[in-house]
């Protein structure tokens, strides 16, 4: 639910900048330009992959740490349902995420400043502030901003090439409805701290420009002048890291299948974000912001109650076929412990309870996910 704008509050202690947000909107390429500017990111690090060759700059355990309790609740990075905070705040209640990571957070403080990031991040926001609380560390906000339907359409380019239009088509609206769900969760969690917004499309054009004001809001320090004239600048290694030729997507609306009322909305959001690239804690905005989240809550119910015929029907469809799939499988097996004890082999293995139950439950899955 939406919160009322607080101003940020002073705190002492190590500075741990949080680079949060949705996924494929300059997020690597932020925390990677401020690793080379002297921040450090805690190790193991992600590895490159085909989809960011650049490299993510992600430490591992907390990526593995967010999944994992994501995946307990059924979560996605973006997921666009207004019940996932309830979801998320009802389980952190237990305090085993935030026992965890206070206990990994509390190696990890040798250096002057630390990055962080994560798309994930911002579901624990209230796990974040706890921790770093309790561990005297001043957290910091850092969000990358990059219009929708370019978020949309490099989404598609590197998890969705190979699928269907059908579902390429369902999971254009799906991403635009999460990324103004995850937009303005995100621009929630960063009330009441230190916190800077900053364009993708500013970062790849000019970084030392773009970063100039994260620098000033975040209180940071680099190893290097940003204001520095060009004739008297060094060369540095963010120089040969961001590149404008980073950004593979620029897609606009017309390339985007989804309702009007919802590319209205993502506009609307995008343009209140670029407010705060200027003044991360202006009231109006914050306020503006707050109104489109109860207008999103709201639509987004609606179509929950449009839809629930439908998702009764496939809900009964799916228990259905699971329960065939179920229903053959176990024939086979008795087909082939059948075949085993005619022939008589005296390599046939014994089986007992729980390692055919083992075998039942693979065998299942196998045939369901065929299907």
């Amino acid at each position: 639910m939406p919160t009322s704008p607080a101003q940020p509050v002073e705190k002492p202690g190590t500075p741990l900048v949080l680079v949060s947000g949705s996924g494929r909107s300059g997020t690597s390429s932020l925390a990677g330009a401020l690793k080379r500017l002297g921040l450090h990111v805690p190790q193991p690090e992600v590895e490159a992959s085909e989809t960011n060759p650049r490299g993510f700059y992600e430490p591992q355990w907390v990526i593995d740490f967010h999944k994992r309790h994501l995946k307990e609740l059924a979560l996605f990075n973006i997921d666009s349902r207004p019940a996932a905070v309830d979801l998320v705040a009802r389980y952190v209640e237990s305090g085993v995420p935030t026992a965890e990571l206070h206990e990994w957070l509390s190696g990890q403080l040798e250096a002057e400043q630390v990055v962080v990031k994560d798309p994930h991040a911002f579901w624990f926001a209230q796990v974040w502030e706890q921790v770093t609380a309790e561990l005297d560390v001043d957290l910091r906000w850092l969000t990358a901003l990059r219009h929708p339907a370019e978020v949309v359409g490099s989404r598609d380019i590197a998890y969705l090439s190979s699928q269907s239009d059908d579902l390429r088509l369902t999971k254009e609206t799906s991403n635009v409805a999460g990324w103004v769900h995850a937009a303005l969760l995100t621009e929630q969690a960063g009330r009441g701290s230190r916190r800077s917004f900053v364009r993708y499309t500013d970062l790849l054009a000019d970084w030392r420009s773009a970063l100039t004001p994260v620098q000033q809001q975040l209180d940071l320090a680099f190893n290097t002048d940003l204001a520095a004239p060009a004739s008297g600048r060094e060369h540095h290694p963010v120089d040969d890291f961001i590149e404008p030729s980073m950004r593979k997507s620029q897609l606009t609306w017309d390339d985007v299948r989804t309702p009007d009322w919802l590319r209205e909305m993502a506009e609307n959001v995008w343009e209140l974000l670029g407010v705060l690239t200027q003044d991360p804690h202006d009231t109006d905005t914050m306020h503006a912001l707050d109104r489109v989240h109860e207008d999103y809550d709201a639509r987004y119910a609606e179509a929950v109650a449009l839809t629930f015929d439908h998702t009764r029907a496939e809900s009964t469809l799916a228990a259905r076929e699971a329960r065939d799939a179920q229903r053959a499988t176990v024939q086979q097996l008795r087909r082939d412990l059948d075949a085993a004890r005619r022939s008589g082999s005296a390599e046939a293995p014994a089986v007992g309870g729980r390692e055919a139950a083992a075998i039942l439950r693979r065998a299942v899955v196998r045939r369901v996910t065929r299907r």
